[in-house]
Formats: C-alpha cells, sequence, structure tokens
C-alpha cells in the first residue's frame, strides 16, 4: 500500500502542485483527443459515425434511467410517508 508522502516545505508543496496540475493537462488532453469526433471522409464514414453516436446516446440514456429507478430513492427529495 502506498503511503502518502510528508511534505515539510511550501516549497515542495507548490512543486507536488505543479506536477499534478502537468498530469492533469495531459489526462485532459488524451481524453480530448479520445472524445473527439472522427472526420468522416465519405459519405458512408458519416452515415457510420452518426448511427454509432445515436446508438451511443441511447445506450446511455437507458443506463442512466434503469440506475435512476435503482438507486433514485437516495436522490428524492419528497419524503415518504409511512
Amino acid at each position: 500500500m502506498a503511503t502518502t508522502p510528508a511534505y515539510r516545505t511550501t516549497e515542495e508543496l507548490q512543486l507536488r502542485k505543479e506536477e499534478l496540475q502537468t498530469e492533469s493537462r495531459k489526462i485532459g488532453e488524451l481524453w480530448g483527443e479520445l472524445t473527439a469526433p472522427q472526420p468522416a471522409n465519405s459519405k458512408g464514414e458519416m452515415i457510420a459515425n452518426l448511427v454509432t453516436n445515436s446508438i451511443t446516446a441511447i445506450d446511455a440514456f437507458i443506463m442512466v434511467r434503469k440506475l435512476m429507478k435503482i438507486y433514485g430513492k437516495y436522490f428524492s427529495k419528497k419524503k415518504k410517508k409511512k
């Protein structure tokens, strides 16, 4: 199990903060590349991308709906009377 390092000076904290910020930027750039829409070279590819994105959106909607059905009671603002 990894232990957290003990920082003794504010300079050490500042260095660690800068390291974490650069790592965060790298992760953000990679995520952006991963989720960026792919350019379509032909009409067929454009239609395939459209269908794929539509299926992904529908799948996400269905998953959220199922999760809310199961766990929605924990997020409701109304208190049910017994």
